[in-house]
């Protein structure tokens, strides 16, 4: 399908995109991989008078360190947070995961941002952030503030981010030797996740288990409380409502995420 029609822009700075976002307010859209926003616009689901084109701002690629945190630039692309070496040391999880996102074609043109401001509870790189802690920074005319991944997250395809805000950057605790795991259950390889399991630690960040990203949280109490992995793998569905669909029960996807617990946990190490 053919898209509505709008006005093109494209930002050379970040201080550049914010001032369009001031200028045009909810009239606009960010546009980073486009593997979000493109799509919905064909389907006339999504109809901004304006697209603000934030591919080319380099200072949101990037991947450091700083003091015990590692920070990923928002507009960091998956294939290469995939083998990014300060990532396979201090984020290994991240590494890995964005590693299974989609193809090919995907990984070199979607973004870490743009998956996480999409909100999709079905998305892979949320649930990681998620497990990992994680916190993530905005900017806009009133300034920076951070927004701990636990409260990005308010419901489907919905986040706390203003329509003049811009997601720049991604900080993680340096995971540097913890054990971690990822598990997930497709169709086929490149479709979303019809369930999947993320740990760090002893975080769980579970995919599609629910309208937003979520954590297993009484999984992690479990374990907390000195629960076996197998005991606690048990509790992973507790408090979740995942979708009821043709290919996939809710109750089927309750006993998906169960195993994948079981095995994530297992791949991290916890017994």
């Amino acid at each position: 399908m053919i898209p509505a029609g709008f006005a093109y822009r494209r930002a050379s700075t970040v201080d550049e995109a914010l001032a369009l976002l001031a200028e045009h307010g909810e009239d606009a859209k960010l546009l980073a991989g486009g593997h979000s926003l493109l799509p919905l616009m064909k389907l006339r689901f999504a109809a901004p008078e304006v697209v603000v084109d934030i591919a080319p701002l380099r200072e949101l690629k990037f991947v450091r360190t700083e003091g015990d945190e590692v920070v990923i630039g928002a507009l960091s692309r998956y294939h290469d947070l995939q083998h990014d070496p300060v990532l396979a040391e201090h984020a290994p999880l991240l590494a890995h995961v964005s590693g299974s996102v989609g193809d090919p074609q995907v990984r070199h043109r979607g973004t870490i941002g743009g998956s996480l401001v999409h909100a999709d509870s079905a998305a892979d790189l949320p649930a990681a952030v998620l497990a990992a802690d994680g916190t993530l920074v905005a900017r806009g005319p009133r300034g920076e503030r951070r927004i701990p991944a636990a409260e990005f997250f308010l419901g489907p395809f919905t986040t706390p981010l203003e329509p003049d805000e811009l997601l720049t950057e991604i900080r993680l605790p340096s995971q540097a030797g913890l054990g971690w795991g990822f598990e997930k259950f497709t169709r086929r390889a490149i479709d979303w996740a019809i369930v999947g399991v993320a740990v760090a630690g002893r975080s769980v960040g579970l995919i599609n288990m629910g309208g937003t990203p979520l954590r297993a949280s009484a999984t992690e109490r479990a374990l907390a409380d000195g629960a076996t992995a197998a005991e606690a793998a048990e509790l992973a569905a507790e408090g979740t409502s995942p979708p009821e669909e043709p290919h996939a029960t809710a109750e089927y996807r309750q006993h998906l995420a169960r195993v994948l617990t079981g095995r994530a946990l297992a791949a991290a190490g916890i017994a």
